[in-house]
C-alpha cells in the first residue's frame, strides 16, 4: 500500500535519478500515481506529480532533471481520494513551505479536512496524505518548530501510517511511523528513509529499522531517533544488510512474475535447509501441539496456504487446525479465545493490516502468537512470540508465487515434525518442482491460445487440491482479469453446473488418491459441452476423460499440491501476456495491504 522514499544530501545536487530509481524499486507498492518533490537551499520547493506508472510519469514530467539537497518520491495505491493528479503525492502545505508524503490510512481524514478548511488552510485534495501535512502545519502556524509540530500532529492522525516531511529553510527531513513499515539508511554523503529495503540498498547497507511511535530525523551526515511521546532520544545500533539485490532484478526474464515462478525450486531448497537448523521449529511445534485450539490465520494467498497447512497437520500429526481469513478471525473466534489457544499468523510482508489486527486480538485474549513471514524486521516478526522466515528473498511481482509455495512447505515441515515423521523426504521436493516447471511449459503453450479469450472459468479441486484450486483461481483473476471461481469439485453440481455450455473451460486439479472422484466431476461437465482441463500425475483415466491434460511428474499426495500450483501460476502468466496485460502490476492491486 503506497511507497515513500526520502533522501537528504549535504549539498544541492542532481536528485532526480536517485528518486526515480528508488521509486522504481517501490513501484510494486502502488501505481495509481507517482510524484517527486525536491527542496532547495534557496528555500523553494519543486513538485511534480501525476496519475500513471512511474516510468511514464517520470518521462512526461522530467523527474531525472530535478535537483535539490532533499527529495521525496511517493508511489500511490488509492484509498482516500480517487486516482488523480490532485490526489497524487507528495503534498504541499497552504503556503508551499512544507512538503510531505505518506503510506497508510488516516481514518479520520474527512473530519480533519473539515477542520483544516475551517481554520483557513488551503486544502487541495481529498487525499489523507495531505491531511498529514496540514496536521503538522496547524502547529507550525501556532509557533511550534517542526519537530514539536510532528509530535502534536501524531496524536491528531488516527489510523496506521508512515509519513515523511520537509520544510524550507531547514536541511533535514523528518519521518514518523505508526503501523506502516519504515526503514532509514545512512551513507557517507547522504541519509534516506523508505517504506522498504529495496530502495535503500543501492545507496547504503547501513540501516535503522524504525518502530511505531518513533520520529526519525535525517541530517545530511547522520540519523537521529526520538520517542514521539516525550521527545527523548533513542540510541540504536546500525544494522548491516548483507543480502544481495539480485532478486530485485529481473535476471533476464521478461517479468518479475515469471522470474519468481522459476525461483521457487531454489528458494524451496533454501527454506528447507533453514528449517533444519532453525531453533524456533521445535518450540513452535510444541506450542502448536499443546494448544486447545490451533488457528491458521491469513489473507488471500496466505489463507490458501493456511488451508493446505491444516490438511498437512491433520494427515501427518493428527492435529486439527482451523484455517480462517484474518478479517473474520475476531468476529468468529475472538470471543472464545483464551491463553490455551494458539494462532499461526501468515503474511508475506509481515505488514498486512488484517493479519496484524487478528494478531492483536489474540494477544489481548492471552493466546499464543506464532508467525510465518517473509520480511524480517516487519511488524509481524516483532509482534509474534516466535516466527519462521520464509526465505523467499524479495518478491516484487504483485501476484504471490514463491511465497505461497514456501508457506506450504513451512506448514508441511511443521506437520512432519509434530507427527514425528522424518523430514528427509523434503530434500527431493526442489528437484520435483524444477522438473514440473520444465515438463508443463510446452503443455501450457498448447492450450493457452484457446483460453485467451475466455470470459469465465472454474478451477476445481478436492481434499488437498482444494486450496490449490482456490489459489489457482486467484492467480487467474489477478493477472488475466478472467472471472475464475475456485471451488470444491463436488460442490460444482450444487448450482454452478448451470453455467456450463459449449466450450466452457473448467480446470480440475487431481490428487492421485482422488482420480475416480475427479473423473466423475469431469464427465458431469463434458457431457454438457464443457472443456475439461485436468492437472495431475499421468493417469489413463484422466487422459481419456478430460479434454486436455497437464501432466506433472509423479510426486505422491504430500507434494502434489505444491507441484500442481506451478502449472496454474504459469498458465496465469501466459494468459496475462496473451491478453496484453502486465502480470507484475495488475490493476487496482497492491503488493502489501497495510490498511483495513
Amino acid at each position: 500500500m503506497c511507497g515513500i522514499f526520502g533522501i537528504v544530501t549535504n549539498q544541492e545536487t542532481l536528485l532526480g535519478p536517485i528518486l526515480l530509481e528508488a521509486g522504481k524499486r517501490l513501484s510494486y507498492r502502488g501505481y495509481d500515481s507517482v510524484g517527486c518533490a525536491t527542496l532547495h537551499q534557496d528555500s523553494t520547493i519543486t513538485l511534480r506529480k501525476d496519475v500513471g506508472k512511474i516510468d511514464e510519469v517520470a518521462d512526461r514530467l522530467n523527474f531525472s532533471e530535478m535537483t535539490g539537497n532533499r527529495g521525496i518520491v511517493q508511489l500511490r495505491w488509492a484509498t482516500f481520494g480517487a486516482p488523480s493528479a490532485v490526489n497524487a503525492q507528495p503534498h504541499l502545505d497552504s503556503d508551499g513551505n512544507m512538503v510531505g508524503a505518506h503510506n497508510g490510512n488516516v481514518v479520520n481524514n474527512v473530519e480533519l479536512r473539515q477542520q483544516f478548511i475551517s481554520e483557513g488552510m488551503l486544502v487541495r485534495s481529498t487525499n489523507d496524505g495531505e491531511s498529514c501535512v496540514h496536521a503538522v502545519e496547524r502547529y507550525v502556524i501556532h509557533g511550534d518548530d517542526i519537530f514539536r509540530a510532528i509530535q502534536r500532529a501524531y496524536k491528531d492522525l488516527a489510523g496506521d501510517y508512515a509519513f515523511v516531511i520537509g520544510k524550507v529553510g531547514d536541511d533535514k527531513l523528518y519521518a514518523i511511523k505508526k503501523g506502516s513499515g519504515l526503514v532509514a539508511g545512512i551513507a557517507t554523503d547522504a541519509t534516506c528513509v523508505s517504506s522498504d529495503l529495496p530502495s535503500i540498498l543501492p545507496i547504503t547497507r547501513k540501516i535503522l529499522r524504525i518502530q511505531d511511535g518513533e520520529i526519525v530525523v535525517l541530517h545530511p551526515d547522520r540519523v537521529e531517533l526520538f520517542r514521539v511521546d516525550d521527545g527523548t532520544q533513542i540510541i540504536r545500533e546500525l544494522e548491516t544488510v548483507t543480502e544481495s539485490m539480485e532478486s530485485a532484478q529481473k535476471g533476464g526474464y521478461a517479468h518479475f512474475m515469471l522470474k519468481e515462478i522459476h525461483e521457487q525450486p531454489q528458494v524451496a531448497g533454501e527454506l528447507i535447509r533453514l528449517l533444519e537448523d532453525s531453533p524456533n521449529v521445535l518450540p513452535m511445534v510444541e506450542r502448536m501441539a499443546t494448544a486447545r485450539n490451533l488457528y491458521l490465520v491469513g489473507c488471500g494467498t496466505s489463507y490458501h496456504a493456511c488451508m493446505l497447512g491444516a490438511i498437512y497437520l491433520a494427515c501427518l500429526a493428527g492435529r486439527p487446525a482451523i484455517p480462517i481469513l484474518a478479517p473474520q478471525f475476531s468476529a468468529q473466534y475472538g470471543p472464545t479465545l483464551n491463553n490455551q489457544d494458539v494462532g499461526v499468523f501468515v503474511s508475506q510482508s509481515g505488514e498486512t493490516k488484517d493479519v496484524l489486527n487478528a494478531l492483536e486480538v489474540a494477544q489481548r485474549k492471552g493466546a499464543g502468537t506464532l508467525g510465518l513471514v517473509n520480511v524480517i524486521g516487519s511488524t509481524l516478526t516483532l509482534a509474534s512470540e516466535r516466527y519462521l522466515p520464509l526465505a523467499c528473498g524479495y518478491e516484487i511481482s504483485v501476484p504471490a508465487t514463491k511465497t505461497f509455495t514456501n508457506q506450504a512447505i513451512a506448514f508441511l515441515y511443521l506437520a512432519l515434525q509434530m507427527g514425528n515423521v522424518p523430514a528427509t523426504s523434503l530434500a527431493r521436493l526442489p528437484e520435483l518442482m524444477e522438473q514440473t516447471l520444465e515438463k508443463v511449459d510446452s503443455q501450457i503453450a498448447f492450450i493457452e491460445n484457446d483460453l485467451a479469450n475466455a470470459a469465465d472459468m472454474y478451477c476445481l479441486g478436492f481434499g488437498s487440491t482444494y486450496p490449490i484450486a482456490l489459489e489457482g483461481s486467484l492467480k487467474l483473476k489477478e493477472v488475466t482479469y478472467i472471472h475464475c471461481e475456485g471451488m470444491l469439485s463436488t460442490e460444482f453440481k450444487h448450482g454452478p453446473l448451470s453455467a456450463v455450455d459449449e466450450g466452457y473451460p473448467i480446470i480440475f486439479v487431481a490428487g492421485p488418491e482422488d482420480i475416480p472422484l475427479i473423473v466423475s466431476g469431469i464427465n458431469e461437465v463434458t457431457c454438457r459441452g464443457a472443456r475439461a482441463i485436468a492437472i495431475g500425475e499421468d493417469s489413463p483415466q484422466l487422459r481419456s476423460n478430460a479434454t486436455n491434460m497437464i501432466v506433472v511428474p509423479p510426486s505422491g499426495p504430500l507434494f502434489l499440491p505444491i507441484t500442481s500450483i506451478l502449472p496454474l501460476q504459469l498458465l496465469s502468466y501466459r494468459l496475462s501476456i496473451s491478453r496484453g496485460f502486465d502480470p507484475d502490476f495488475p490493476r487496482n492491486l497492491s503488493k502489501t495491504l497495510t490498511v483495513d
